[in-house]
């Protein structure tokens, strides 16, 4: 799965590497990104070629759905079966979109204490997840957009530490998977792959990472894990 992770980029960088245009959305560099809170999303007018970065929620209600309770636990989507459940496949089918990152988190499981690494692609550079939104009316009138992060298999990177990975789309994908008269889900789900694990390295970090309250620098900082280990014993 994929539960936490960081864009520490400035929206300005975001909307010239992803050749997108916003209203008056703006956020700040952050490294501890979480479930339920606003997070920006690139998606594609559906009546002109333009991309449009704004923010949604993370966690997906579905449109259907009588209440937002179900929404911390749909966070991820698994690619292999969001064509065929009723929370995802629409959403699949024409409601598709980018989250911009250069980091995300995983556990690993120790037999003291879960151990958080970082992953990046190449040098901490941008990139994508896959991502499926939804558009949800409450009881009250208002609207809320939330999203849902497509996952897949590992890669040789990821594997020792987690059984799964968020997609992180090949840029030459972008187009398609953003295009909203493209409503083929076997085309959409063929996108969906394990990046390529010679992009990728990882690392681990403090267990900083594991209180939301805690955004800054120092959440993807580097440590040794002998350094973590000393810490523990302090």
């Amino acid at each position: 799965m994929c539960g936490r992770y960081r864009l520490s980029r400035r929206k300005q960088l975001v909307e010239e590497y992803f050749a997108s245009a916003s209203g008056e959305e703006d956020w700040s560099p952050r490294y501890n990104i979480a479930p339920t809170q606003p997070v920006p999303v690139i998606r594609q007018n559906p009546k002109e070629p333009v991309r449009e970065l704004s923010l949604v929620r993370w966690g997906l209600i579905p449109s259907w759905a009588k209440d937002s309770t179900a929404a911390a636990k749909m966070i991820n989507a698994r690619s292999e079966t969001a064509g065929t459940k009723p929370a995802f496949s629409d959403a699949l089918k024409s409601r598709r979109c980018l989250i911009p990152a250069d980091g995300f988190y995983e556990w690993q499981e120790t037999r003291k204490a879960k151990q958080p690494y970082c992953f990046e692609v190449g040098e901490g550079e941008l990139f994508a997840f896959a991502v499926i939104w939804d558009r949800w009316k409450a009881a009250s009138g208002k609207t809320v957009e939330t999203c849902s992060i497509l996952t897949t298999s590992p890669n040789a990177v990821t594997s020792a530490v987690h059984d799964r990975i968020p997609v992180i789309l090949d840029p030459d994908g972008y187009d398609l998977w953003l295009d909203p008269g493209m409503r083929d889900v076997s085309v959409a789900s063929e996108l969906l792959k394990p990046c390529d694990a010679r992009l990728m390295r990882c690392y681990p970090v403090s267990t900083r990472i594991n209180h939301v309250a805690n955004d800054d620098e120092e959440c993807s900082r580097p440590m040794e894990l002998a350094q973590i280990q000393n810490r523990l014993f302090l």
